[in-house]
């Protein structure tokens, strides 16, 4: 069996930290060595945050009760010695809760009052509202304390009809999802509308997002969890009952939240949880196994998924095994099963993902610094024949030579009038489309369904406005798309010109490519959709929900607008940078030229010496090469495991 997904992060966080590491040594070096611009240092360190900052976020949902908590203790929290989420019978999560870790805060969990939901802001809004947070200190070296602490993510209060109408928990026309009234005609309502556990667990530091969402009639209420943060995970885990199999509100919950095409399932993954309620002392082994059997079939086929992506699990015998040290009851568990599933399913694709990037990023940055390279060789090269041919030469012929070098150097200082009217008009362009992908350009756009939402009651042709809304921010995208290859043509036609004229050998980028957040907004649309069907006609009629929905879509647009730009404005950088690498390789090169005949003016060795110089440099320029590809390789190919690294669970006093 492979590694667990608890060990397979631990090594990909280690392999994170060691590229850092070998990211800085190849930044140094290129300082060093005179080889840094700055486009070169913004692509160094988006390397870096893009590796550093990599999170993967994993979501487990279901209806109540179905051992949503008790898996993520089992998972991830066995080695406290103890259940660390509240994992009691009954409801225990009633808000969703985000684990993570944020660098320099104290370990904490904050708890975002329920009333919030009567005010428009977004939960991103008042993710920068510290003070409207409720929080409570965590004690990192006391497992029973922070045990204690979460309890209060299961915090529940009583509330009139009305309060939980306006709360978005009870709905006249959808008898079916409301909870039940008390003798007083109360009903019970989440305490919290957020809550957020930040503590220094190993896996949380290197990037690990748990979130863990309360059931049906909650993830509801909560657009912006349903259509922000479930899309964005990179896994999603929905468990069942292994005794029930998929229920009315199991499949209800699959539908709304988590269906998505066949091609995109390769992040969902089904959990039969609660499988020792099969095991039954009156029936064979072969029998319970043929019951499991059955369940993950019917399970598999009802939801649409492959069989092999129902793993059948215990969750609670799990975590009593790890604690036990129980090596049997761990195997029955079922639990090693599913954690290699998720290694190899969240990791090894978050693994392939990070690589392809982390390799085109490095072959943009070889290319380009190498680039550098090969102009100082062409103008050490240059240099070289231009003083072979003052061998034997008397002084007169010496200075004429002084005069030419002096005249070359007038004629290309002229010619950055011309290179500052191409960035002129580059700029030009390159603000129009930053004014396409603004946040003004796209309230604009949302305008008219923004309107359509807020008007009161049934909300009839909006789904169609809706779609509209979607072609036309395509349509933006497309239009980006189309200025950047404009861009790219004006550039190309540019280059070639100063190549021409003035020695140059700039080489245009292909053109930026912004096909893949096309396809962010198809993913967007398609996970607000379900919002607009019948099914949801009665919870879109209430102005706060629609209010709360336009935000949540809001928020997540402006993300993938400003993802898109600043895509544009890297590739932009790194198109002019060479010029601008060119132009000060260009100037040194006439200085040291002038310095050279002067030398040679003022000593007959002076030419001798400064041929040897240039040899020397010629030289040098090979070690540079060299090292360059010995720096950039080992980024490419850094091992993903070191060899004398092995995995240790997260003690209870760390």
């Amino acid at each position: 069996m492979g590694p667990s997904f608890n060990e397979q992060f631990d090594q990909h966080g280690m392999w994170r930290r060691e590229f850092a590491q070998q990211l800085k040594r190849l930044a140094d070096w290129m300082s060093s060595h005179e080889l840094m611009d700055a486009a070169l240092q913004e692509r160094l360190q988006r390397l870096e945050d893009q590796v550093r900052s990599d999170k993967v976020m994993v979501a487990f949902v279901a209806e109540f009760s179905r051992g949503k908590s008790e898996l993520i203790n089992a998972i991830f929290f066995a080695g406290y010695g103890r259940r660390i989420m509240p994992a009691s019978a009954g409801r225990t999560t009633m808000c969703p809760t985000e684990l993570g870790y944020e660098i320099g805060v104290a370990p904490s969990l904050r708890l975002l009052p329920i009333e919030t939901r009567l005010q428009v802001q977004s939960l991103t809004e008042w993710r920068t509202k510290r003070d409207r947070w409720e929080e409570v200190p965590l004690d990192v070296a006391d497992a029973d304390q922070i045990a204690k602490a979460l309890e209060k993510v299961a915090e529940v209060r009583k509330v009139s009809l009305d309060n939980a109408r306006a709360l978005g928990f009870w709905h006249d026309d959808l008898t079916d999802e409301n909870p039940v009234p008390d003798a007083q005609g109360l009903v019970e309502v989440p305490m919290w509308r957020h809550a957020i556990i930040n503590i220094p667990h190993p896996l949380l530091k290197q990037g690990l997002v748990i979130l863990d969402t309360p059931g049906l009639n909650a993830v509801g209420a909560e657009p912006e969890l349903t259509v922000n943060l479930i899309p964005q995970a990179h896994a999603v885990v929905f468990i069942l009952g292994a005794d029930t199999g998929v229920t009315r509100s199991d499949l209800a919950i699959w539908r709304e939240h988590l269906a998505m095409e066949p091609e995109s399932m390769d992040g969902r993954l089904v959990v039969l949880n609660k499988i020792d309620t099969l095991w039954d002392t009156l029936n064979s082994a072969e029998q319970v196994h043929a019951q499991m059997q059955r369940q993950r079939i019917t399970s598999a086929e009802m939801l649409g998924v492959p069989i092999e992506r129902v793993v059948p699990v215990s969750a609670q015998k799990g975590l009593v095994a790890k604690i036990t040290a129980d090596d049997v009851l761990l195997e029955s568990s079922g639990l090693p099963v599913l954690e290699e599933v998720l290694a190899q399913g969240i990791m090894g694709r978050r693994q392939a993902i990070l690589r392809a990037a982390v390799a085109n990023g490095v072959a943009s940055l070889r290319a380009e610094t190498a680039r550098v390279i090969n102009i100082r060789r062409r103008d050490l090269d240059d240099q070289m024949a231009e003083l072979r041919s003052l061998r034997g030469k008397n002084a007169s012929v010496i200075e004429s030579m002084r005069h030419r070098i002096e005249q070359e150097q007038r004629e290309f200082d002229l010619s950055t009038a011309k290179i500052q009217a191409v960035r002129a008009v580059h700029l030009k362009l390159l603000r129009d489309v930053f004014q396409q992908l603004g946040a003004k350009a796209l309230k604009a756009e949302l305008a008219e369904l923004a309107q359509s939402l807020q008007k009161k009651g049934l909300k009839l042709g909006v789904k169609q406005i809706y779609l509209d809304t979607f072609d036309k921010l395509r349509s933006t995208m497309d239009k980006a798309q189309a200025s950047g290859t404009e861009i790219q043509a004006m550039l190309g036609g540019t280059f070639r010109q100063l190549n021409a004229e003035f020695g140059f050998s700039l080489q245009v980028p292909p053109a930026p490519q912004l096909e893949h957040f096309s396809n962010d907004l198809n993913q967007i649309e398609q996970s607000h959709l379900q919002y607009l069907g019948l099914g949801n006609a009665l919870k879109l009629a209430q102005p706060e929900f629609a209010e709360r929905l336009v935000r949540a879509l809001a928020m997540r647009l402006r993300t993938v607008y400003e993802s898109a730009a600043n895509d544009l404005e890297l590739w932009s950088k790194s198109a002019t940078a060479q010029l601008d690498a060119q132009l000060r390789e260009r100037r040194k090169s006439f200085a040291r030229r002038i310095e050279a005949v002067d030398r040679i003016q003022h000593a007959a060795s002076g030419l001798v010496e400064r041929i040897s110089e240039i040899e020397a440099g010629e030289g040098e320029l090979l070690l540079l090469e060299r090292r360059l590809q010995e720096l950039t390789g080992q980024l490419i190919t850094l091992p993903v495991v070191p060899e004398d690294v092995q995995s240790t669970e997260f003690p209870a006093h760390a």
